[in-house]
């Protein structure tokens, strides 16, 4: 019995008879031709043939505003790939789906449906949310990061120093900028050896346990290397600039079994690939889905009303993607971030849930009383949105001025 993976398209047109482009799309992806094999042929390469699922047409709406989605003419077409045209890995995949077809006018992949056959050669996530909160002991509120900011051309007691300021803040997880590649100043396992002794410095204070993300980087061929000299060093999660590098090199790093830590994606270079409605990937699947299969535990994405935003119906489908049930696929942590402060928190957990990360740079760095209390405040902002006490009253009372601060710095956003 033949097995299919199914892409879901968007094309736009005026003009286009959809059905025929639906079943040009189905042909040329596969066999290449169809009506003029011979019918012999026909029968030994019906197992190559794309099908047509369906082809749902979208007229224009009359009234609808000019430039919206509404005004437009497009049609969402479902084409299932067999299996057996592929080998069993993310890249195959993509290029047979829409590697040739993402050239071809204004159409826009929006979601991969694949086999159980398929499913299977991508174990996904090694810790995945549960075992990202098992490894900090942490289960009844969102987890907080934080950034290093400002990392280019500082040697390393520096970095130590900002490292162990945001430690004490109460942070559960650190990561480098994506930025911070392999350098003379701060070699990443002089980079892990300095940042866990500021950990160990800080969780003498705090009590708490902490992820430090290192970003591995450098040629493909040296980033299991550089994985393993990160651990070696103490490294206790690591940073991936996924899209640089592709899903597959995420996937290798995911299921090394020397590779035992959790691995939180960056979706560096992702605005290439998401943002125009007409072309590119939706970004559920760009930076929900994909990641997840290849094996993100934490995954990091734009957030609704940040300094880098994304349209919050995309955000909570992305978030939706990487954490709804799949079997025993483990779920991953979804990250909105860019420009969050702690006057925001009450709508991160409104949106994303207990089961997410609340991630900070500036929002932690730019406290007016100094990094350790940027961090503070984002645990207090947690503590009384959990409560369900307004943030303003919550940081009238005494010992909460971190939180105090933030808001007249910052405000609160409703």
């Amino acid at each position: 019995m033949t097995s299919f993976c199914t892409a879901t398209y968007r094309a736009f047109d005026e003009k286009a008879d959809f059905h025929k482009k639906a079943t040009g799309i189905a042909v040329g992806l596969t066999v290449g031709s169809w009506t003029e094999l011979p019918e012999a042929k026909k029968k030994d390469m019906e197992k190559h043939l794309g099908q047509v699922v369906s082809v749902d047409v979208h007229e224009p709406e009359a009234g609808a505003a000019p430039g919206s989605l509404a005004a437009e003419r497009y049609a969402d077409i479902k084409i299932a790939y067999p299996d057996v045209n592929f080998s069993r890995d993310i890249p195959a995949l993509l290029v047979t789906a829409f590697g040739k077809l993402s050239m071809d006018g204004r159409i826009r992949l929006l979601d991969l449906d694949v086999s159980d056959g398929f499913r299977k050669t991508c174990p996904g996530p090694k810790f995945g949310i549960h075992g990202v909160q098992e490894l900090l002991g942490v289960h009844d509120r969102p987890l907080l990061m934080s950034i290093f900011k400002s990392v280019v051309g500082y040697e390393l007691p520096e970095l130590k120093e900002q490292f162990y300021q945001q430690a004490l803040g109460g942070v559960d997880l650190i990561k480098d900028d994506e930025i911070l590649f392999e350098n003379p100043l701060t070699p990443i396992e002089k980079r892990v050896e300095a940042c866990m002794a500021a950990a160990r410095d800080a969780s003498k204070q705090t009590g708490q346990k902490l992820l430090y993300a290192a970003n591995v980087t450098g040629r493909t061929s040296q980033l299991r290397a550089q994985a393993k000299k990160a651990i070696d060093a103490g490294a206790n999660a690591l940073l991936f600039n996924v899209l640089a590098y592709g899903f597959d090199a995420l996937q290798e790093l995911a299921e090394d079994p020397d590779i035992n830590v959790p691995i939180a994606a960056h979706p560096a270079f992702s605005g290439a690939m998401y943002p125009p409605r007409h072309y590119g990937v939706a970004p559920q699947l760009l930076l929900g889905k994909l990641m997840r299969l290849a094996g993100a535990d934490l995954v990091l994405f734009p957030s609704p009303y940040g300094s880098v935003v994304m349209p919050k119906d995309e955000t909570l489908a992305i978030a939706e993607s990487l954490t709804r049930h799949e079997g025993a696929l483990k779920p991953s942590f979804p990250v909105p971030s860019a420009g969050i402060h702690p006057g925001l928190v009450p709508l991160l957990l409104e949106d994303f849930g207990v089961r997410s990360v609340v991630n900070a740079g500036g929002g932690i760095h730019g406290h007016p009383m100094g990094t350790a209390a940027g961090g503070q405040a984002f645990r207090q902002a947690i503590d009384a949105a959990l409560q369900g006490v307004e943030l303003e009253a919550y940081a009238a009372e005494p010992g909460r001025e971190q939180l105090k601060a933030a808001i007249e710095l910052w405000g609160v956003k409703k």
